[in-house]
């Protein structure tokens, strides 16, 4: 097993991650019923992505002797405005410190690494991606 999960009331839930035992608390969002004090679960989907590109583009940076400390992402997340209720597109922008040098073919690498990531491969074909490069 990976996590468990339970409700707690008031649309609400506890997430636990059962290897480390850390937890996450969950909200639904003010226009679904929501006090929208958390994250929402579509929140989660849009974050897991851009933490999914973060981490995948600093082990290669990591192997390419590139500093990737204090590269930021952030992440827009996009809800149809028709039925069914989901998430229609995520937009992410990648903001890289000036400490970060990486030559051409180096920054090539890194966005082939980020447009590969394994929760991008996961989505479905129907949600929008735009991603921003800001090196």
């Amino acid at each position: 097993m990976t996590s468990t999960i339970v409700y707690t009331g008031d649309l609400r839930t506890e997430l636990t991650h059962l290897q480390s035992g850390t937890v996450i608390e969950t909200d639904a969002p003010t226009d679904n019923h929501g006090k929208g004090e958390r994250f929402s679960p579509t929140d989660l989907l849009a974050t897991s992505y851009g933490a999914c590109v973060i981490t995948t583009m600093a082990i290669r940076a990591a192997d390419m002797h590139l500093n990737f400390d204090g590269t930021k992402i952030n992440i827009t997340k996009i809800m149809s405005s028709d039925a069914p209720r989901r998430v229609a597109g995520i937009k992410a922008e990648l903001i890289f410190t000036e400490n970060f040098h990486a030559t051409e073919e180096q920054k090539i690498q890194l966005e082939r690494i980020a447009r590969n990531c394994p929760v991008e491969k996961s989505l479905h074909p129907d949600i929008k991606l735009d991603v921003d490069f800001k090196w």
